[in-house]
């Protein structure tokens, strides 16, 4: 019997890692669950009680990404329950909503607290799973950036930094774990029930019409979007390490 493919998602309880954790559960992987903070954790055990009755493994796991001690822990339960990491996908994000004009308010703790989440997180949880991932030649990290990452808009100038930063992290990583892993980035503009929905409702609900005024595909995207095509790229996608995926409902032919 084929043992079936394990996944670890990062920030699986909410949004775009949630439709992971339930797109790659429903295709038979089994798949850790990561969330953060203690409220998110009846969402994590609701999502691997789902892929259970499925059939599949799952675990949940609480931990800080930008924290090392976290992330080696969470990588070892998830080893331990599975016996292998066939993919990782790096959902976990943070973000103040912050003008990017205001300047006296975006703080260097900002800086440093959206970094350590969104950028040092993934190099870190690579670090902890890539032996694992590197096992049988076959494996795959996606990471979750932004649309802002490439034109320097976003929540904040902090985050879109950050997910700048990713980007190039994704470029670094491809060239150092091949030819073992692949590290491609998928970069989504708005999604619905997504981080900045849930920070600032009304706000979203704004962006949301200008996106669907302004896109040319004139919709926003659905987490489930999102999941299938970090499903592709860890799966299909073959040919493919170090891409910037566009999600933007072809925002980019705007030319920002």
């Amino acid at each position: 019997m084929t043992q079936a493919r394990a996944a670890f998602i990062t920030g699986g309880a909410s949004g775009i890692g949630a439709a992971c954790a339930r797109h790659f559960a429903a295709r038979g992987w089994d798949i850790a669950v990561n969330y953060f903070s203690a409220g998110r954790r009846a969402a994590a055990e609701e999502l691997v009680a789902h892929a259970e009755t499925n059939g599949v493994r799952a675990v949940a796991v609480q931990g800080d990404v930008s924290n090392d001690a976290d992330c080696r822990r969470m990588a070892s339960i998830a080893l331990d329950r599975f016996g292998r990491l066939d993919a990782l996908i790096c959902s976990a994000g943070t973000t103040r909503i912050v003008a990017h004009r205001d300047f006296e308010e975006l703080t260097a703790e900002d800086f440093l607290r959206t970094a350590a989440v969104n950028v040092s997180g993934p190099f870190q949880m690579t670090r902890c799973c890539s032996a694992a991932l590197g096992a049988d030649g076959n494996g795959s990290i996606v990471m979750v950036s932004s649309y802002g990452a490439i034109q320097g808009t976003g929540s904040s100038m902090a985050y879109a930094a950050s997910k700048g930063a990713l980007n190039t992290l994704t470029r670094s990583l491809a060239r150092a774990l091949a030819p073992k892993i692949r590290v491609n980035a998928v970069c989504p503009a708005l999604v619905e029930d997504g981080l900045v929905q849930r920070l600032d409702p009304d706000g979203f609900a704004k962006r949301r019409e200008q996106q669907i005024a302004r896109a040319p595909l004139r919709k926003i995207a659905q987490p489930g979007d999102i999941a299938a095509a970090v499903y592709w790229l860890s799966t299909e996608a073959t040919l493919m390490t170090g891409n910037l995926v566009m999600l933007d409902c072809g925002l980019h032919l705007n030319g920002g």
